[in-house]
């Protein structure tokens, strides 16, 4: 394994990419605009930047391992994948996190660019961010499945009823369909999936720190079982673990968490098959 500027080295450390083999671990600059942007334009920038990695990695038929950053990171991730699959790649998005990331500048309470990147990626707000990180065509509402959303903005929950996207559990008794089902549904109309967990879908005493966490979360066990089972399609092309909080009071508990649940994600990836 080579790493340069692994923004997470806490995974190096732990060893915890010897399961997959050779990686290499690289962070993007923020390009230079050359003076003042609107913010969502340059998280177009960055994204673009993040979307020239990925299709990097996939260009060499690789699976493409996204650490460090958080949720922003999704529009160039996608767009990485357009670049080497082409615009018309049905690409699907599996999304854990406690928050759906759907809201739009109309229907957001803060107003924070942070909970926007899903609608962002499915085309129902700021094109100029998708657009600059690469992505050529949104993605259609219905390759686009959320996974123990338990916090959403009024006006968020009710722009995800009136899409085709859907809400999972993450285990039994949660709340939402059954993920089995809908992974398998969503693996036969995709040619490559996607996977982003932001770790604060995990309940919040496995993740004390992370400024959004939640509680009545899923437990480690439930989150990494899930995850392995979207593993199992085949059709993971990419897998996302960001907004991992490693420093300050709980940032230790924080980082065992993650390294767990990145372990046992790579050890499903690696037997899936996917390359």
């Amino acid at each position: 394994m080579s790493a340069e500027s692994d923004p997470t080295p806490g995974y190096a450390e732990s060893g915890v990419y010897d399961t997959f083999g050779q990686v290499t671990v690289t962070e993007p600059d923020y390009p230079d605009p050359g003076g003042y942007v609107e913010p969502a334009v340059g998280l177009g920038l960055l994204g673009g930047e993040i979307a020239t990695a990925v299709a990097d990695g996939r260009r060499e038929d690789r699976p493409v391992l996204i650490v460090g950053g958080h949720c922003a990171v999704l529009p160039g991730v996608i767009g990485g994948l357009q670049q080497v699959h082409g615009a018309d790649a049905r690409v699907g998005l599996v999304w854990f996190d406690a928050h759906g990331d759907f809201n739009t500048p109309r229907t957001s309470i803060s107003g924070m660019l942070g909970g926007m990147p899903v609608a962002v990626a499915a085309g129902l707000a700021l094109p100029e961010w998708r657009e600059g990180a690469g992505m050529e065509a949104p993605v259609p509402t219905d390759r686009i499945i959320l996974v123990d959303v338990r916090n959403l903005d009024p006006g968020e929950r009710r722009l995800i009823e009136a899409t085709d996207a859907t809400i999972a559990a993450a285990a039994p008794g949660r709340d939402g369909v059954d993920l089995g089902k809908a992974v398998d549904e969503l693996a036969d109309r995709c040619d490559l999936i996607y996977l982003h967990v932001d770790s604060d879908v995990l309940d919040h005493r496995f993740v004390p720190n992370h400024p959004t966490a939640e509680p009545r979360g899923p437990s480690l066990g439930q989150v990494t079982d899930a995850i392995g089972r979207v593993m199992e399609t085949g059709k993971v092309a990419a897998f996302g673990l960001v907004a991992v909080w490693a420093h300050g009071e709980g940032g230790t508990t924080t980082m065992e968490s993650a390294v767990k649940v990145l372990a046992s994600a790579l050890e499903a990836w690696t037997r899936s098959g996917f390359s």
